[in-house]
């Protein structure tokens, strides 16, 4: 009788852990799967981004959304039925919210990096862009090689920082410490700069140009090349989400073809932005 007993027991046990493992399979099966039959039955699809990024994606007075990025993924995927929810993140913690599937994407103007390709699935680049320096003109300081022992800010987690780290001597070898003060957002870098605190801020220049404008005070800075090679923006997705990444890349090519993309870029740029990939 105990004998029994005993061979139930790990029968039992052995059963508990065959569905243990089972389950712990499922579970990794979903978090590593193409999602979009997921996307298209909710009919909902979650999108991270920088509130403060104008004018990709920011956040208005009244507490609503606007921007060329906000305005480009409403019309993605207004062709699929597809309604989005906009996720405020801390920018430099974007990969982790994404491939935590607390977003599903990360669309704000998010530069396309090596660095970046190995942790997310890139679209087709759809924008240009540029590193810049941006400088009091008060302050005498006009190219790169003046910022020698100067104080400079970046914003955590930017594309700006990464190539002043993985090309040190470009502006990181000269500045004051060999490091830039990190801010969590490009506004309150900017305010620093603007009350001296940093001599200059390595910045995209879409938001150099857009928010020096906004303020008018854009004839008080210099915005200097600072050398690095140019940048493309792109969507990034989770690697298993390939079909979503071809739907976008899909969308592009049909809100050019019927000039949809190049209303919302006059609206915010004034001129056609969209890159090679996005005309064909």
């Amino acid at each position: 009788m105990m004998m029994n007993m005993k061979k139930m027991m790990l029968g039992a046990a052995a059963l508990v852990t065959t569905f243990a493992l089972a389950a712990c399979g499922s579970s990794q099966s979903t978090t590593k799967s193409d999602n979009w039959s997921t996307y298209e039955s909710e009919k909902s699809i979650t999108i991270g981004f920088d509130k403060t990024f104008v004018p990709m994606g920011f956040e208005e007075t009244d507490g609503s959304y606007t921007g060329f990025d906000i305005d480009l993924a409403t019309a993605v995927f207004d062709k699929y039925g597809i309604a989005i929810e906009w996720q405020p993140i801390d920018w430099d913690l974007k990969e982790t919210e994404l491939n935590n599937g607390n977003i599903d994407l990360i669309w704000n103007g998010y530069s396309v990096t090596d660095e970046r390709k190995e942790k997310v699935l890139f679209t087709d680049s759809y924008m240009d862009n540029q590193q810049v320096l941006v400088t009091k003109k008060s302050s005498n300081i006009s190219q790169v090689s003046d910022m020698k022992d100067k104080l400079l800010g970046a914003q955590a987690g930017s594309s700006g920082y990464s190539v002043f780290e993985s090309q040190p001597a470009i502006l990181k070898d000269i500045v004051q410490n060999n490091d830039a003060s990190q801010y969590a957002t490009f506004n309150e870098a900017l305010i620093d700069l603007k009350n001296d605190r940093i001599n200059g801020l390595l910045i995209d220049r879409v938001y150099a140009n857009y928010y020096l404008q906004q303020e008018g005070i854009i004839a008080d800075y210099n915005i200097i090349d600072a050398g690095f090679e140019n940048e493309t923006f792109a969507v990034g997705a989770r690697k298993s989400d390939t079909t979503l990444v071809e739907n976008i890349n899909k969308a592009f090519t049909e809100l050019y073809s019927d000039g949809t993309f190049q209303e919302i870029s006059q609206k915010w740029f004034g001129e056609d932005v969209a890159t090679d990939a996005v005309k064909n």
